[in-house]
């Protein structure tokens, strides 16, 4: 082998070998980036099942307010709605005019 030859295989290992590291980092950095992918997922598993559990939390809230409100609550948030729509009547009545 002469010595021109000697030089490009030695700089042919040498680009190999630097093309091996470079793979093995590239390894590693996917590792990295799928163990925090993998993290990542787990945190928004765990906010998806406490917005599931707050909503459902939210719906009861809802149900055991409207359930808590008496006859006599009712009765005044209809006379109360009564009032606005008459209000309004009257305001109908006075552009008309």
């Amino acid at each position: 082998m002469t010595e021109e030859q000697q030089k490009i295989l030695t700089s042919f290992e040498t680009r190999v070998r630097q093309l091996m590291l470079f793979c093995d980092s590239l390894k590693r950095e996917k590792a990295e980036l799928e163990n925090a992918l993998e993290i990542k997922e787990e945190a928004l598993r765990k906010s998806e099942e406490l917005i599931r559990d707050l909503n459902s939390r939210y719906d009861n809230l809802k149900v055991a307010t409207m359930i808590s409100f008496g006859k006599t609550d009712i009765k005044g948030a209809k006379q109360k709605l009564s009032g606005l729509v008459r209000e309004i009547d009257k305001c109908i009545a006075l552009l008309n005019e």
